[in-house]
């Protein structure tokens, strides 16, 4: 089942630098875990042929895979900080990994996203558009 999650919609005006939008790739934990080897390194395969795909359309900006083990969630309950292992095994998602493109809109952004692997293999993408942060000048 493929899901694609949108918040938000900002047309682009002229004189604007064109939106980033960033891929969020979810899935269940299990959803990678039962290929082989030859199969996961087709699946790479795929990633990295539509990556250059959307990099020839000038929609590419950057990517990482995150690892599948490790990680920690850092928050603060009474002024103290409680930092706990985590994503664990029998989380009901992950997140895998990330992409950033260029897009005029949202809608451009999700049909892009659609042509992702990721949603070939049960997982789904969540589609956020990147707020600038100005830079202090000095």
């Amino acid at each position: 089942m493929c899901q694609l999650k949108i918040y938000g919609r900002r047309p682009v005006n002229e004189g604007e630098h064109m939106p980033q939008y960033i891929l969020l790739l979810r899935e269940a934990p299990s959803d990678f875990s039962n290929f082989s080897p030859e199969e996961t390194q087709q699946i790479i395969g795929e990633y990295v042929a539509w990556r250059s795909k959307i990099q020839a359309e000038g929609k590419y900006v950057g990517s990482n895979k995150l690892k599948d083990e490790g990680g920690r969630h850092v928050s603060i309950r009474n002024g103290k900080a409680r930092v706990v292992d985590g994503p664990y095994a029998e989380a009901k998602e992950v997140m895998g990994g990330y992409f950033v493109i260029n897009a005029a809109n949202y809608d451009e952004a999700v049909e892009t996203s659609k042509g992702c692997p990721h949603l070939k293999y049960n997982g789904w993408i969540e589609v956020r558009e990147i707020e600038p942060v100005p830079v202090p000048a000095g």
